[in-house]
């Protein structure tokens, strides 16, 4: 079993800064691509921002060039930089990852999300 713990949210008023964390436990051989999801109230779920384990990282343009996504693979740990924040970005933000796990000389693919932490923008 694999848990995704996350932490850093809170309220910040609209120009602030915020760090987002996300550390994954457990039966964890390697991580593929880990990313950061929001969800605002009544809207759909919307990735934010996703890393691979090698490869460039991917953005929604509304917050590219304010957002960083950054990972630590020793830690199993993805973090997201949120500067310039705006009340839009106001949302549950949630941490996903694909997580590699072998058991028994076989290997199982699974996804994970975190519980969620609030983020709250205010004008």
């Amino acid at each position: 079993q694999v848990q995704l713990v996350e932490s850093g949210g809170g309220l910040v008023q609209a120009g602030g800064s915020l760090k987002l964390s996300c550390a994954a436990s457990g039966n964890i051989f390697s991580i593929n691509v880990m990313s950061w999801y929001r969800q605002a109230p009544g809207e759909q779920r919307e990735l934010v921002a996703a890393i691979p384990s090698g490869g460039s990282t991917k953005y929604t343009d509304s917050v590219k060039g304010r957002f960083t996504i950054s990972r630590d693979n020793a830690k199993n740990t993805v973090y997201l930089q949120m500067n310039s924040l705006k009340p839009e970005d106001t949302a549950v933000y949630y941490c996903h990852a694909e997580v590699v796990t072998v058991t028994v000389g076989w290997s199982t693919t699974r996804q994970y999300w975190g519980q969620g932490t609030q983020v709250t923008v205010s004008s």
